[in-house]
């Protein structure tokens, strides 16, 4: 993997906001055909909140035991999943998160898969995560290779991406066509700045490519928005995707 820790793009995001000091962001991008990886981050860690962007790994971690019991998931848990990824229903992923086993739960889920930088937190949407942790999570879905996930459950998790309601589209999107996405944002309530995150598959350049870029210290949800695209554009292009 090409790892670096200088950045893509600059972290003002042209809001005039003069509050760029504080932006953080990870971003790694991932050629599905060659497996060729790279990464960039602009921080002293490449670890951020997760915000919803967890709540993939949530439904991935209830696919896992529905296949380890050998059901399908029932039409409750079917409905909550499309809520928590569609439309990002938070009430949906705690009762989903209850129903894994809470924090144990998904990270013993994130070690099958492969997970090794991803830690979760109590409250879920303060689990912590690496870009380059999120693309093993979308190789486990999008990928070619080996994963514990039966090919109903990445079907399944596959069809609930790329239904993602118009208002929640944004993100990795930007960065080539057909996409398939989950995104995140929230404040922190210790500093009123945002996380704003995204992860997905898109088509760029004749090949599927992962991407995923977390980020922080945005003084307002649309500043975020707008960095995370640039960032996603920029990486994607410099992996030669566009």
């Amino acid at each position: 993997m090409d790892a670096r820790r200088e950045p893509l793009v600059d972290s003002d995001t042209g809001t005039g906001t003069g509050t760029g000091e504080h932006v953080t962001y990870s971003v790694a991008v991932r050629d599905t055909a060659t497996g060729r990886t790279t990464a960039h981050h602009r921080g002293p860690t490449p670890a951020h909140p997760s915000a919803s962007v967890v709540k993939l790994g949530i439904l991935l971690a209830l696919l896992l035991r529905c296949q380890d019991t050998g059901r399908e998931p029932t039409a409750q848990e079917r409905q909550s999943a499309a809520g928590m990824i569609e439309r990002s229903d938070n009430d949906a992923a705690t009762a989903l998160w209850h129903g894994i086993g809470g924090a144990d739960g998904l990270d013993a889920a994130h070690r099958r898969l492969g997970l090794r930088e991803s830690a979760a937190a109590r409250e879920w949407g303060l689990s912590r995560t690496t870009a380059t942790d999120q693309l093993t999570l979308l190789e486990a879905v999008f990928g070619d290779g080996a994963t514990p996930l039966g090919e109903r459950s990445r079907a399944f998790a596959v069809d609930l991406m790329t239904h993602v309601v118009a208002d929640q589209a944004w993100g990795v999107s930007v960065a080539g066509s057909a996409p398939a996405l989950k995104n995140g944002w929230m404040p922190l309530s210790a500093t009123g700045l945002w996380v704003v995150n995204s992860v997905g598959r898109v088509s760029a350049g004749g090949r599927e490519v992962l991407v995923a870029v977390l980020s922080g210290g945005h003084p307002t949800k649309d500043a975020g928005v707008a960095l995370v695209e640039r960032v996603a554009r920029a990486a994607v292009s410099a992996a030669g995707g566009r």
